[in-house]
């Protein structure tokens, strides 16, 4: 009896494993089996091709721990008044509910959003005269000031001006309402893949702007790279530190703007269209680096001296705009690495 029993459920075992390789209708077997995952292009993370949603946000202490950062699939710091630096995050792979604390856009937000196509761009408000450059640009303008309180909310456990915080969720859902045609991410000029050759190990890169100082530390026991502000982690308001695969220094002019804040300060202008030169950082080291981006539709090009494209490495991209080198930390590659 024993023995009849387990033959039956040997059968049955036999019939689901078979039922489970059935494959759906198109697909062969082999398919079902080996297919390939997909990527984000932006990122190179496994996932899908979404809409592309950028949002400018705080990047003051006051302002951290920041929300949402941790999802996004780029991120750019850029400098404004006062040598300050402010983010412009670029979600497509994911859309976290809640981002934040979302401030003002600026003149270098436009030039570095439009080669992502036409995005939905979610800012707390501009300079009244650059209003209009925002609204007659490639993008959808869903700034705070055209839309409700139960889409750009306030956490009470901030202080103003860094309370503000976006549902992007409910952003992303009037969007459709709205019929809007929103560029989705798409292969462009960045590549990821295996590492390139000739890096240089290091444990610390410092990159700064007149008022704020980042580093990049790479954790050879973690094997990532994690955010510094000043010697203070960056980390997420759901808690995890940042940690980059890629991490790109773009050296850029930075030019005094038409415009400027209330307090009289004058607002700067990154210039990321043209050529320059600079750094990518992935898996504890350094490649020396230039830059191209023919026109202001054009993704940025990041290739060797010799001109050979730079691979990066699957995950999310940050890239700081500065006008110095940054200052390299070298470490000694060790036995087990």
């Amino acid at each position: 009896m024993r023995k009849l029993v387990a033959i039956v459920f040997g059968i049955l075992a036999l019939v689901v494993i078979v039922l489970a390789f059935v494959p759906t209708p198109g697909k062969s077997l082999v398919d079902e089996i080996f297919i390939e995952p997909s990527y984000n292009s932006l990122s190179g993370r496994e996932g899908v091709d979404g809409p592309i949603l950028a949002v400018k946000i705080d990047d003051s202490i006051a302002a951290r721990p920041q929300i949402g950062i941790d999802r996004a699939d780029v991120v750019y710091i850029e400098q404004v008044e006062g040598g300050l630096t402010r983010l412009a995050a670029i979600y497509s792979s994911e859309i976290p509910q809640l981002i934040g604390p979302v401030r003002s856009a600026r003149i270098t937000d436009l030039d570095i959003l439009s080669q992502y196509g036409t995005v939905v761009f979610a800012y707390s408000g501009a300079q009244s005269k650059f209003l209009p450059v925002i609204r007659a640009a490639n993008l959808h303008d869903y700034g705070a000031q055209r839309e409700s309180p139960s889409i750009y909310t306030r956490d009470p456990l901030r202080s103003a001006p860094f309370d503000m915080v976006l549902r992007a969720d409910l952003l992303m859902e009037k969007v459709k309402r709205d019929e809007k045609v929103i560029s989705q991410s798409s292969p462009n000029a960045w590549i990821f893949g295996d590492k390139p050759l000739n890096g240089l190990p290091i444990s610390e890169a410092k990159v700064s702007w007149p008022a704020s100082t980042y580093e990049f530390r790479w954790s050879i026991a973690e094997n990532k790279w994690s955010i510094f502000n000043k010697g203070v982690a960056n980390l997420s308001a759901a808690g995890p530190a940042h940690h980059p695969t890629t991490i790109l220094i773009q050296k850029v002019k930075i030019v005094p703007s038409i415009y400027g804040d209330k307090f009289g300060g004058v607002t700067p202008h990154s210039l990321t269209i043209g050529s320059g030169t600079g750094y990518l950082l992935r898996d504890g080291e350094y490649f020396v680096a230039n830059w191209s981006r023919v026109d202001a539709q054009s993704a940025t090009t990041w290739t060797a001296a010799d001109g050979t494209p730079l691979n990066f490495a699957r995950g999310q991209v940050w890239v700081a705009l500065v006008e110095k080198d940054p200052i390299f930390t070298a470490r000694l590659i060790t036995l087990n690495e």
